[in-house]
């Protein structure tokens, strides 16, 4: 991460114009990374269309009707 910090500015050049993603790292682990714009921006743009899928998904099966699960159940389901 010091590296980055003296090198700042060309990191984000390099994301910005040459496409390069580059990770931060702390003690050898990646922490973060400095990524394109466009990148982020298409990655938000794929969560918010899963969001919806999934938004879409639970008004269905609410349409559908039927038995209500306990949260119990889906919690020893799910193994919480």
């Amino acid at each position: 991460m010091s590296d980055a910090r003296v090198h700042l500015a060309d990191v984000v050049s390099r994301a910005a114009f040459a496409g390069e993603r580059t990770y931060l790292t702390r003690r050898g682990r990646r922490v973060a990374a400095v990524v394109p714009a466009e990148l982020l921006e298409e990655f938000e743009a794929l969560e918010a269309a899963e969001d919806a899928a999934d938004v879409a998904d639970a008004a269905a099966a609410i349409e559908e009707g039927g038995e209500p699960v306990p949260l119990e159940r889906v919690r020893a389901e799910l193994g919480l």
